[in-house]
């Protein structure tokens, strides 16, 4: 078989469809004179001449009609399998699409992907995924991971694609009874207040860290917690304050009546929140789908929080 050149299989399943050298060329799209090169290579390999001239036209030999049915199996096996690799429905995917999202993340980006999951992939799943930014960088090269969203500035370099989505910024929360509660407040009320300071494995609050270190700006952070999630529970029983991405301080004004925001006294830097892909996938069908999504609801005009 390492002599079989694979390329000559079509040949033979055209000429024994067609009985005719001319047809035979017009069916592969081909010139005559390659259809009887290939068919004389053929024959040499097999030792018999496949194909022979009667008064019918060109009738397959014995051992021509032997080979018709293993090399028609062979095709079919060949074009169905490069279709199906090809082709994706998420109709009918039963696929759990696994994302790297934080908590930010999944508060932004999860409650809209479910819905459009819910209409145009009613069998497939969501998985969301906090890891490290090391292993997002494996995941998403093995493929257990199908993409990362949000804030990952560790994903780059020639392996990763990457999709601007939007852009979001810092916000300040408090409880509603604050003494700082609807007024402006300055960088030395600030700076003295007591602060819950979140150390979360999401990388957006570095840039607010790095923000504060660079102008050498220090707050008290009475509490550091890893988690977004209790913030509403102990900004309401304290006079402390937290800065959070925008996202998460009106989602939290919106189910926490307790709570309320404050515009932060300084100038902080925003930060883009995009979807990152690894570039062995970039041509694979569900992965292209899915970052069709995420682009259709996730971009300037789409984003729903206030700015």
């Amino acid at each position: 078989m390492q002599d079989l050149d694979l390329n000559l299989i079509p040949f033979l399943v055209a000429m024994e469809e067609t009985r005719n050298v001319s047809r035979a060329a017009e069916r592969l799209g081909v010139s005559q004179p390659r259809v009887s090169t290939a068919l004389g290579k053929l024959r040499d390999y097999f030792g018999d001449p496949l194909f022979v001239r009667t008064s019918r036209g060109m009738e397959p030999t014995p051992r021509a009609l032997g080979l018709i049915p293993a090399a028609r199996d062979a095709l079919v096996r060949i074009e169905k399998g490069m279709l199906q690799a090809q082709d994706f429905d998420p109709a009918t995917s039963t696929h759990t699409f696994s994302i790297a999202l934080s908590d930010v993340g999944e508060i932004v980006f999860l409650p809209r992907l479910l819905q459009v999951f819910a209409e145009r992939a009613p069998n497939a799943n969501l998985r969301s995924v906090s890891l490290p930014p090391s292993q997002v960088e494996r995941g998403l090269e093995s493929g257990d991971i199908d993409l990362a969203v949000g804030y990952f500035p560790d994903l780059g370099g020639n392996n990763f694609f990457q999709q601007r989505l939007f852009t979001h910024r810092f916000i300040c929360m408090m409880r509603s009874g604050h003494p700082l509660a609807g007024k402006a407040m300055t960088i030395e009320q600030f700076l003295a207040m007591g602060h819950a300071v979140v150390r979360a494995e999401g990388r957006s609050q570095e840039v607010l860290e790095q923000y504060l270190e660079k102008r050498r700006m220090r707050r008290r952070a009475v509490l550091e917690t890893p988690h977004f999630m209790s913030l509403p529970f102990i900004l309401t029983r304290s006079d402390l304050i937290a800065t959070v991405p925008h996202a998460i301080g009106f989602a939290y004004v919106s189910e926490h009546a307790s709570i309320t925001l404050v515009e932060p006294p300084l100038q902080l830097p925003r930060f883009d929140l995009k979807q990152h892909w690894h570039r062995k996938y970039h041509n694979a069908p569900r992965g292209e789908w899915l970052r069709s999504v995420v682009a259709e609801l996730f971009n300037d005009a789409m984003d729903e929080w206030p700015k």
